[in-house]
Formats: C-alpha cells, sequence, structure tokens
C-alpha cells in the first residue's frame, strides 16, 4: 500500500499504514488479514472500510466522553484510500493496551479456569464461558512489538503509564466507554463482550483516544439472538478465517497460507454484517459518503 500514496510512510503494521501529512497523520486500513500474528496473502474485500467506517461512528457518538484524534474522513483524504482512511491528530500514544471485559471469554476465561482470576482481578467461582461478569473489568496488556501483547495488572499499567493518576483516569474512561458501547450495541442486537483501547495525550496533554475504536478487530461483537451461556460464541469478526487456519493443518509460521474462496466471502459477508448492525446503515451508504470504493 505504500506504493500507492506520494506521502512519507512512518508506520506499517499488520493492518494500517500511517503517513505523515503535514502536522497530521493519515491512517490507512487495508484489507489484510492475519491469524496467530501472520498476515494472510490473500484480502477481504472491504474489511478496512468496514474498520474505518465503525471507529467514524463511534468517535462520533463517544465524543463527549473523551476526545478522540480523528480530523475527517474526507477532507485531505486522498482519493485512492478514500473510504478506508482517516486524517487524525498525533498524540504521544500511552505504552498500555486498554482491554475492558463485560463478559468472561477468549484469554480472560482461559486465565479464570487457571488461577480464578483476570489480570490480578481475582473472580467469583463457578463461572461459566461467555457469562456475564457483575462489572466490567479493566485488563490492561503490554504493547509488544514483536509476537503477542502480555497481560498486565493495574500496577505493572501504572508503572509503564509513570503516572498512577493518568491510569487511573484511563481506567475509568475506557471503562465507561465501553458501557456506553455495550448498551447502544445491545440496543441493536448484538453484545459488546469485550473491547480494547488506546489512549494518547495531544499537544496540549488532554487524554485522547486514538487508533480504531470498537471495531470488529479490536472488539468481540456477539449476536444477540443465539448467546448462550457455558460455550462459545459466533462473533463478527476474522471467526473464519482463524476456524480454518486452525483446522488447515498449518503450523502457524510463516508464511500463512492463501485463503479459499468460500473463507473470504464468508468473511467479508460477516465484517458487511457488523457495520450495518452496528451503524444501521449498509457499508455501500458509507462508501457513497466518503467516494470509496470496494
Amino acid at each position: 500500500m505504500s506504493e500507492l500514496l506520494d506521502l512519507p510512510l512512518l508506520s506499517s503494521g499488520k493492518v494500517r499504514e500511517v503517513y505523515e501529512l503535514g502536522d497530521d497523520l493519515l491512517m490507512v486500513a487495508s484489507d489484510r488479514i492475519s491469524t496467530y500474528d501472520v498476515i494472510h496473502p490473500t484480502p477481504i474485500p472491504g474489511k478496512g472500510a468496514v474498520l474505518t467506517g465503525v471507529s467514524d461512528f463511534w468517535f462520533e457518538r463517544t465524543s463527549g466522553i473523551v476526545a478522540n484524534h480523528l480530523i475527517s474522513v474526507t477532507d485531505g483524504v486522498p482519493d485512492e484510500v478514500r473510504g478506508r482512511a482517516m486524517v487524525v491528530r498525533r498524540l504521544k500514544m500511552l505504552p498500555i493496551e486498554c482491554v475492558v471485559r463485560g463478559y468472561i471469554t477468549g484469554s480472560g476465561w482461559s486465565d479464570y479456569q487457571k488461577t480464578g482470576s483476570v489480570s490480578g482481578i481475582e473472580l467469583a467461582a463457578g463461572l461459566e464461558e461467555s457469562q456475564q461478569l457483575p462489572e466490567p473489568l479493566f485488563t490492561p496488556s503490554t504493547k509488544a512489538e514483536v509476537g503477542h501483547d502480555e497481560a498486565i495488572d493495574f500496577e505493572q499499567a501504572a508503572e509503564l503509564v509513570g503516572d498512577r493518576e493518568l491510569t487511573e483516569r484511563v481506567r475509568d474512561t475506557a471503562i465507561e466507554l465501553y458501557r456506553f458501547a455495550a448498551d447502544f450495541a445491545r440496543e441493536r442486537g448484538v453484545i459488546l463482550a469485550d473491547t480494547k483501547f488506546e489512549f494518547g495525550l495531544d499537544a496540549d496533554g488532554q487524554l485522547t483516544v486514538g487508533d480504531e475504536v470498537l471495531t470488529p478487530d479490536s472488539s468481540r461483537y456477539w449476536p444477540l439472538d443465539s448467546y448462550e451461556v457455558g460455550r462459545g460464541q459466533p462473533s463478527f469478526d476474522k471467526q473464519f478465517v482463524r476456524d480454518w487456519a486452525t483446522a488447515s493443518g498449518w503450523d502457524k509460521s510463516p508464511p500463512a497460507p492463501a485463503l479459499p474462496e468460500d473463507v473470504v466471502a464468508g468473511t467479508t459477508a460477516r465484517y458487511a454484517e457488523a457495520y450495518e448492525l452496528i451503524t444501521g446503515e449498509p457499508l455501500s451508504a458509507w462508501l457513497e459518503r466518503t467516494g470509496g470504493s470496494i
């Protein structure tokens, strides 16, 4: 993707490229998809548009809770990346991932089965997989340069941030964002099981949420109508790809295998469905509004 734009490339990740844009930044979401931290050579059409559109939706609706880095999804966005790019403010990012869990699932469920706690927070005995927690939990993690992020407790997070009061504000803000989004999503027939935020400080030192927010990549969304405690839940993310990769015999080391057409189609449909359920409009409306295409 870096060859598409005549802009200085600042960073490139598994999903996004970030470019210098004068005093601001251009954040571009690709259609790349990865499992086990390895990128597959087969893209998922429309995935970048879904991530950008969902982030834009939530940035607008949560701006009364905390400032965000979004400037525009149209003004200043080059034609070749319209629909999947945002012009954003520069932030001094905090060195932690801010995970909030409303349900016991995923790595949190694994930790609970082993220790009875999650990120150092002791939980009641007898919880079942996918059960809603009495209160949302703030379970931070490190930001790994390579490999997987590692779960840490609040004290470790405060040490990494270097400011306990700021870390407390981050925790409280992350939980408030989760509660707002979970209540909103439930009215749309979707459960927000957990999510991950990234925070930074702007030029004035104001706490600001950055990167993506409440997308199917950074969050675990479940359909409400099929929710059942005691088992894993279908989710609006790369589940089709993950299930196929797990069953394919691939040893999880690079290079990742190409994806079959049916897996691509199923994943594309799942992402588009997530966009429509969360925002209340088809993905085509977002593309038309921003001048993007798939």
